[in-house]
């Protein structure tokens, strides 16, 4: 055992000095396993210190408050789940009533119920608009004394101060960012004549997007009407923070609360729960207990694919570094076999050079991915839009990273080493590397691990729905593919006689030496594809929402439209808009009105209530899912008529509500975007008086469209939703068919057609095409001039299309794969050139130009960065495309399921798979070229020959 000891003593010995001596090539070796190791630290301190825990979540949610209170009913009581997530109403109509209870009853009403001396801090939010810089924005508006200790934890101040007068309002910093406004600005609420100075800027730590302002309670609320911005009471809250001076809030006074329409956030009922059997909810049976929050298995696939493939970059970079470090001291080597030491000493040496980089990597790595978390910080929390908690340092972890570098650095010295123990002493002392022929058992096993890898992850994919087997089929594809990587770089070399000087010298460089080319490829495929994958995932889930987007209309379309609003108004509304937005084609669509003058169409009270004119659906259109006999159907014929085209959903958007028929001109087929050839054929039609439909579904056998017209709303219905009695009046018009998306419009009748049925019309709505959709400030400022001008204004949308969020995510992969593989492929380069000095040294001995030597360095480079992007853009598609059929199974499974039970219809789930084109021209194209053109400008051009080479 001592002689053990002694000879790693010594071993370690030489590999400092070693590694002293060398110190270029050393600092490749630790920069190499370093680097992975530095992203590993950041990455668990990042996720250690932005993982609260429940207790930190509820001190952000109710600052150091004991309990939040919050109003559910007007005083019906409601039962609850200890943590809160699940609510009943006892009295089932109540859930639809408005709470009208006042923060000033709710506080008073605790005062009662809490022991004497809890303090009790209101806290009333709602939706309001405001006047910004430009115009005008909606925000959250709050209520809160935000500078009392109970709220600590709750807004973080930047800076300025609290609202201390109810003239005063502090605003986050995403509100001042989005408005416009700043720290001493004046906020002005729509309509209300009172002003408030901006005095302080903070942010909510879970929440830094959210835009909102805070004034003291009663200082801003209720809000005028017209500067409401909300949805009805869902958006209006009324709570209270509550602090308890003799003991917590129990389950007792909880349920106690509950008794009185309000539900409780207990921290010491969330943190230490009752058991089920005291918890009413759950004895009538009315809830299977709280949900439990279960990893993602796409998740965790990912995470163990992604852990899985670091490890194996870091031992592919490592190993041709090790390689290079073996031959160039295989005299050292030499030396001590001439001098009695056997296998066993030159293995220690190699393998003590291992440990000792990469324990000064791990040094490095763990200290510098901590520091470069402590700088980043801030960064990371703005793009997650949640501050860290405390610093959370799992030492144990920390040791594990840095055990882990020293054993990723001695497995990638192993095959080094047992290589340089078998060389003869001679051939080390000669410095003859002898001639080995490649083996043929590593490119056999490869490919059929990437066979059978590849064929795990696709019908795991298909047909087992486990990400779990999608992954280690991954996995293994990825290790086939590494393991022919050496075959591949031959193949490669062939293409070498096709090319100039220099680059038939780099690629013939690198196939002669593929112990060093083809671990650098390996490493540059590891990485890209791990990007490639999840680029593709993005990339495929962003095509699926875009799919799944509903717009209202088409892409920057105005509308501007109001029941209430006369015609005259809505005219002003409309030469507003051409005044403010970058509009083109104007559109007026009118209504068809049924009943006396000033009825009500929201009215179902027929004293009151307008008429309906109703588009009747022939029988042959209707859906028989959406029929009472429809609980008969079996399973079959559920499934086979959810295909039938009358059970297809219709077109989504901007219906004009409560009319049967749009009545306008041809320009709104043009705004609405209609082909122009049929838009001319529809104008045509619409002259004739006939009915352009976007589709079939009011249209009859005999290609007519029949409106029902009744003077009041009537009694007595069928049971298929229809009146069940006679109409008052009924137009017929022929139906012309367009071939196009009608974003909910119902078939379009000219004026002179409505005229001639004797049908009578308003003006509702006002549409707009654009050159350009319009941007956030004149939207802003289009929302002034109407509040300015009008009062009142009329209800307005603008289609911004959809927005992609994928798009900042693909360029920052594409830009951390371009980071790693300039990395590796440099490493490889200066590899290359530590090893090949000789060769250099007799290109400049025969007269090679000096630009020959940055050349050939360019194209090493760009050579290895080409190869590794080329095979990892392949590679990465496997687990993707796994993991995306996987997830695709899933969501058809739960499909059927719903449409066998008789709960919903509509299309069967696509398969999106979505390749990143932009993100495969970034890597492929763009990649290589960077690394060719760095290389061969950070090379010397010319070499100084101190001897002869040799």
């Amino acid at each position: 055992m001592s002689g053990r000891l002694a000879t790693w003593r010594v071993a370690l010995r030489i590999a400092r000095r070693d590694a002293l001596r060398a110190k270029g090539r050393s600092a490749l070796v630790v920069a190499m396993i370093a680097l992975p190791i530095l992203g590993v630290t950041a990455a668990d301190l990042a996720l250690r210190s932005g993982d609260l825990s429940r207790s930190e979540e509820l001190t952000r949610d109710f600052g150091r408050a004991d309990a939040r209170y919050q109003v559910e009913t007007n005083g019906s009581p409601v039962q609850q789940s200890p943590t809160g997530n699940e609510l009943h109403y006892l009295d089932e109509s109540s859930w639809e009533e408005t709470p009208d209870r006042t923060a000033e009853e709710v506080a008073a009403e605790l005062g009662g119920m809490l022991p004497a001396g809890t303090e009790i801090l209101t806290d009333r939010s709602t939706h309001g608009v405001v006047h910004s810089r430009t115009g005008l924005l909606t925000t959250e508006i709050r209520e809160l004394d935000a500078a009392s200790p109970l709220t600590e934890g709750m807004l973080t101040l930047l800076r300025g101060h609290f609202p201390e007068g109810p003239d005063e309002v502090a605003a986050t910093q995403a509100f001042l960012d989005e408005s416009g406004l700043y720290v001493g600005s004046e906020l002005r609420v729509k309509d209300d004549d009172r002003t408030y100075r901006i005095t302080g800027a903070y942010e909510l730590p879970g929440e830094l997007n959210n835009q909102q302002i805070v004034a003291l309670p009663g200082a801003v609320l209720p809000l005028p009407e017209s500067a409401s911005g909300g949805d009805g009471w869902l958006d209006t809250r009324v709570s209270a923070l509550v602090g308890v001076p003799d003991g917590p809030v129990t389950w007792d006074m909880v349920m106690a609360a509950n008794e009185r329409g309000l539900s409780v956030d207990s921290r010491a009922v969330i943190l230490d729960p009752p058991p089920d059997s005291e918890v009413p909810l759950y004895q009538d049976g009315m809830s299977m207990g709280d949900y439990s929050s279960e990893a993602d298995p796409m998740v965790v696939a990912g995470a163990v694919t992604a852990v899985s493939l670091i490890i194996l970059e870091i031992c592919l970079l490592a190993g041709p570094a090790f390689a290079v470090g073996a031959r160039r001291s295989r005299r050292q080597l030499g030396l001590v076999g001439s001098n009695g030491g056997d296998r066993r000493h030159l293995r220690a040496i190699m393998l003590a050079s291992g440990v000792v980089l990469g324990a000064v990597a791990a040094v490095i790595g763990v200290v510098g991915g901590l520091v470069l978390t402590l700088l980043a910080h801030p960064l990371i929390e703005n793009q997650s839009g949640s501050r860290f908690g405390p610093w959370d340092f799992r030492v144990l972890e920390l040791v594990g990273i840095a055990v882990l570098a020293v054993l990723v650095g001695l497995c990638a010295a192993l095959v080094p080493a047992f290589s340089a123990a078998r060389s003869s002493v001679l051939d080390s002392l000669t410095g003859r590397r002898g001639v080995r022929r490649s083996g043929r058992v590593l490119p056999v096993i490869g490919v059929c691990a990437l066979v059978l890898g590849a064929a795990l992850a696709i019908v795991g994919g298909l047909t087992m729905n486990s990400s779990v087997v999608v992954a280690a089929g991954s996995i293994m594809a990825e290790l086939g593919l590494v393991a022919l990587t050496p075959l591949l770089v031959g193949v490669f070399g062939r293409l070498a006689r096709w090319l100039p000087l220099a680059g038939r010298l780099a690629l013939r460089d690198a196939a002669r030496n593929r112990g060093r080319t083809a671990p650098a490829v390996a490493a540059v495929l590891a990485a890209v594809a791990g990007t490639v994958a999840v680029a593709t995932a993005l990339a495929s889930d962003d095509a699926e929402h875009r799919a799944d987007y509903r717009p209202m209309l088409p892409e920057g379309t105005v509308s501007i439209g109001s029941w209430d609003f006369a015609e005259n108004q809505l005219d002003r509304a409309g030469a507003i808009a051409e005044d403010s937005l970058p509009v083109d084609v104007r559109a007026d669509a009118y209504r068809i009105r049924v009943g006396a003058e000033g009825c009500d169409p929201y009215d179902f009270d027929p004293a009151n209530a307008c008429g309906l004119a109703e588009a009747v659906v022939p029988p042959e259109r209707l859906c028989p899912l959406w029929q009472p006999e429809a609980e008969s159907l079996t399973v079959a014929e559920r499934r086979e008529l959810n295909d039938d085209p009358r059970c297809a959903e219709g077109d989504q958007g901007w219906a004009i509500e409560g009319s049967a028929l749009t009545v306008a001109g041809p320009e709104l087929l043009t705004v609405l975007g209609v082909d122009p050839a049929q838009a001319e054929e529809a104008a045509r039609a619409l002259e004739r008086g006939e009915a352009v439909a976007f589709n079939d579904r009011t249209v009859d056998d005999e290609g007519r469209i029949t409106v029902q017209v009744y003077e009041t709303q009537p009694e007595n219905w069928n049971e298929d939703g229809s009146p069940a009695e006679e109409p008052d009046a009924v137009a017929t018009f022929t139906a012309h068919r367009v071939d196009a998306k009608g974003y909910g419009f119902p078939p379009i009748i000219s004026p002179t057609a409505a005229e001639a049925q004797g049908l009578d019309t308003e003006l509702a709505e006002i549409y707009y095409s654009t050159t350009r959709v319009p941007t956030g400030a004149e939207e802003q400022a289009f929302d002034a001039m109407l509040a300015e001008e009008l009062g009142t204004p009329p209800s307005t949308y603008i289609e911004d299309g959809y927005e992609s969020e994928a798009a900042m995510g693909l360029l920052i992969l594409g830009l951390a794969a371009m980071v790693i593989t300039l990395g590796a492929a440099g490493i490889a380069t200066g590899l290359a050139q530590a090893d090949s000095e000789a060769d250099l040294a007799t290109l400049a001995a025969v007269g090679a130009a000096p630009r020959v030597r940055r050349t050939l360095s360019g194209l090493q480079c760009g050579l290895i960065a080409a190869m590794g992007v080329l095979l990892g853009a392949v590679s990465g598609l496997i687990p993707a495309m796994g993991l995306r059929l996987a997830e695709h199974r899933s969501e058809v499974a739960s499909w059927e399921d719903s449409v066998d039970q008789g709960w919903g219809s509509g299309p069967r789930p696509e398969l999106f798979i979505e390749l990143p084109w932009a993100t495969f021209a970034q890597l492929i194209v763009v990649v290589p070229l960077v690394a060719c053109l760095l290389a061969a400008l950070l090379t010397r051009s010319r070499m100084h020959l101190a001897r002869r080479a040799g």
